[in-house]
């Protein structure tokens, strides 16, 4: 907000006559589906989107006050920010442009608002250049000369030198440090996870283990669906959820630089990590399985704080702002990791809890990490919603 104070569904989306809200959600499925046609990360996957909806909102803003086709504006936009983040894929992305483009008549509304796009994307992209992302990785894996260590790279250990949209700084909501191994927390968080995460846990129940496969998956299209249960409410204008989805769009993006600022800060193990190694953590009260595993693949890099209960919150803050003291509508979203199954929510705090609860029975992270991510998350969303509130 600085800057300014599969392809068959995407063509069959934007060649759509009755069943969409406008524009922007419409190309919101759009970047969804390009993004994951690329098979990046989720970190680089959020900052794509960030900067894509961050244009996206600047070219309606810049469109509509010179009376130039807010459409053209941000198929124009799309275009050039996905095509510039994510040229792999560019016979996809000027494919969904040609079909907006084309549904609409040559004028110079029609013109004017592809300039407009094309001038908002390039302003965004021109100040994100360097924002950090392009920093090399400088990892250097823990461990004796000469001792074997898994040779995997952890996942964007340069993200914590990233610069925000919304935060001073990457430290900004820093949380105090996880529970010392010798406490009564760690203790409690220990024994939970190893006896609901385990791959072959006889505790966990069916639903348990469906949601902690739902939430497997992390990649924007997920938590998006979720900005569409609100920007597809009646009553509201393309300009509003342009607003929107740059504010979530941006708040995701710092949410990660400041969850993977703490995780590199403090570096704690993971459950697998910590079950098959109990006793070497001081604590009585835990024991080392050597053969546990958790029931889905661990991430690449350090446990606390959870990334996904900081995706989860930031965006459900900003939502709960855009709402107000009005209802909130119901929260739908499907998951790929759960065979296209479809969870709805009532609440954000229902969200917020559920993701939660599917990490640690997921087996990948503990009770503490959860709650201090949702903390971190809600702290981050507070800053996009003031922006939301200040631009209406």
């Amino acid at each position: 907000m600085k800057l300014i104070a599969s392809l068959c569904l995407s063509l069959g989306v934007l060649c759509a006559t009755a069943a969409h809200a406008d524009a922007v959600t419409d190309w919101n499925i759009v970047s969804g589906d390009v993004i994951v046609e690329a098979k990046i990360g989720t970190p680089p996957a959020v900052r794509v989107m960030a900067i894509v909806q961050t244009a996206a909102h600047l070219a309606v803003q810049t469109a509509t006050h010179r009376g130039a086709s807010v459409e053209a504006a941000l198929a124009a936009a799309h275009r050039v920010t996905l095509a510039k983040l994510l040229p792999a894929q560019q016979a996809m992305i000027d494919a969904a442009s040609r079909a907006a483009l084309g549904q609409m008549a040559d004028s110079a509304a029609k013109f004017d608002g592809i300039a407009d796009g094309e001038r908002a994307a390039n302003a965004v992209l021109g100040a994100r250049t360097d924002d950090g992302a392009a920093t090399p990785e400088t990892y250097r894996p823990h461990t004796t000369a000469g001792v074997y260590v898994p040779t995997a790279t952890p996942a964007v250990t340069q993200w914590p030198q990233r610069k925000p949209w919304l935060m001073t700084n990457a430290a900004q909501f820093r949380p105090a440090a996880p529970p010392a191994l010798t406490s009564d927390a760690w203790a409690r968080d220990f024994n939970e996870v190893k006896t609901f995460g385990g791959r072959t846990s006889a505790r966990r129940s069916a639903e348990q283990t469906e949601v902690a496969r739902f939430w497997d998956y992390s990649a924007p299209p997920i938590y998006h669906a979720l900005v569409r249960s609100v920007a597809l409410q009646p009553g509201r204008d393309v300009a509003r959820n342009a607003r929107l989805f740059a504010a979530v769009a941006q708040a995701m993006d710092d949410a990660l630089i400041a969850v993977f600022d703490a995780k590199y800060h403090y570096k704690l193990w993971r459950p697998v990590t910590a079950i098959r190694n109990a006793d070497l953590d001081g604590n009585d009260t835990t024991t080392s399985d050597a053969g546990w595993t958790p029931l889905i693949d661990v991430p690449m890099h350090p446990e606390y704080p959870s990334a996904h209960s900081v995706l989860a919150s930031a965006l459900g803050t900003v939502l709960e702002a855009e709402i107000g003291s009005g209802p909130m509508p119901v929260l739908e979203t499907s998951s790929p990791t759960a065979k296209g199954a479809t969870r709805r929510y009532t609440s954000v705090g229902a969200l917020v809890q559920e993701v939660g609860d599917a990490r640690i029975w997921g087996g990948i992270h503990y009770r503490t990490a959860t709650e201090v991510g949702a903390r971190m998350g809600r702290q981050v969303g507070e800053l996009a919603a003031v922006w939301l509130r200040s631009a209406l």
